[in-house]
């Protein structure tokens, strides 16, 4: 019998989503493995990767076309080929992380990653396990489809049995769900017979300026709404705009830059309007909060929207006038249609699935290594 397994988690701060993942699985896993979380990208290329970080946020900001035309690109390209020239430092910085830990398992929240690990165990430098944890849903990659893992750990049936469906082996596909934050079980959120006045809407904003405006104003109209806004790292950039919906509806808007306590504020609101990455749908999942999506970016958030619309919990408002009716009818007949979307996902919730997530990846190190 040996010790603690130790459990590399490998990440990229492409989106909110990969981090999100990582940090929900590490804290399932205090106490119970010795864990090291790292971003290959981050520090075997930080300018590259810094470069490539900005450029992703712009265009899924301001040019969802073109990285529409990206994503169906990478569909194409075989990574399990080392012609991926751009990725050589951080799977060089890969493959020294695992020669210092020394782990006994490697979990990617990041699709590229486990080709990595591939060629190190066919060199015979490594020899532990790998799993996959596929942080989009419905809609996903050729990229995470052609891993070669141990295992894909999957945030819902519909997924699971779409993977299935392109041929991948059953008993590798393991639906756990998102790995949301472990403090999600410890809270109460609100349920289908919790008042309703005032209407607390959680708005997480995007970079764009105009966006302020175009989602505060039809939310503010509606009577007896309040507005919470996640301002997030953009705080500087949207905090004028913001200051003046906040002046403009006294006593109604509440202000809030980048904080760790999301799992707290989508319990305590009765809806979340953002866009449909897979981190803020499934913490809203998590946390039986109805979303509205106003801004979609073409590829993986198509699955991520579609994952909510099957929930019969959310559903797409993209301009102003889609999402002033969608809350029109959300509010009407004593907020008949949202108490439905609320039980809708309340059948769905998954707060405990960062354990789940962490307790499946030690069982089977257990069984393959004796744990």
């Amino acid at each position: 019998m040996k010790g603690k397994p130790r459990i590399l988690i490998v990440t990229a701060g492409y989106g909110e989503g990969h981090n999100s993942a990582a940090r929900g699985l590490a804290l399932a896993l205090e106490g119970r493995a010795e864990v090291s979380v790292f971003d290959p990208c981050a520090q075997g290329a930080p300018r590259l990767n810094e470069v490539l970080r900005r450029g992703y946020r712009a265009m899924t900001t301001y040019s969802p076309t073109i990285w529409d035309w990206v994503y169906r690109a990478t569909e194409r390209r075989d990574f399990s080929k080392e012609t991926f020239h751009v990725m050589r430092k951080p799977e060089e910085a890969l493959a020294r992380q695992v020669q210092e830990f020394a782990p006994d398992a490697v979990v990617s929240t990041y699709p590229l990653y486990p080709y990595f690990a591939e060629r190190l165990r066919q060199r015979g430098r490594w020899k532990g396990m790998v799993f996959t944890v596929v942080t989009d849903s419905i809609e996903i990659n050729n990229a995470w489809l052609q891993a070669p893992t141990d295992y894909w750990l999957v945030t819902d049936g519909l997924t699971r049995r779409m993977m299935q469906g392109r041929g991948l082996p059953e008993g590798r596909i393991v639906e756990t769900g998102f790995p949301v934050s472990p403090l999600f079980p410890t809270l109460e959120p609100l349920t289908s017979k919790s008042p309703t006045d005032p209407f607390r809407v959680l708005h997480f904003a995007t970079a764009r300026k105009p966006q302020i405006q175009a989602v505060g104003v039809p939310v503010l109209e509606c009577d007896n709404t309040h507005l919470t806004m996640i301002l997030g790292r953009n705080v500087r950039r949207l905090y004028r705009p913001a200051q003046e919906l906040k002046k403009r509806y006294p006593g109604r808007v509440k202000l809030v830059g980048w904080s760790r306590q999301i799992p707290n504020y989508l319990c305590r609101h009765h809806l979340a309007i953002g866009k449909a990455g897979g981190a803020t749908v499934h913490e809203s999942i998590a946390a039986s909060t109805p979303m509205l999506i106003h801004h979609l970016v073409p590829g993986q958030e198509e699955g991520n929207l579609a994952l909510l619309r099957s929930m019969g919990g959310g559903d797409l408002a993209d301009n102003p006038a889609r999402l002033q009716t969608k809350l029109q009818e959300l509010l009407a007949n004593d907020c008949k249609e949202w108490k439905r979307w609320k039980r809708n996902l309340a059948k769905y919730s998954r707060p405990h699935s960062a354990t789940i997530t962490a307790q499946f990846v030690l069982d089977k190190l257990r069984e393959e290594k004796n744990f």
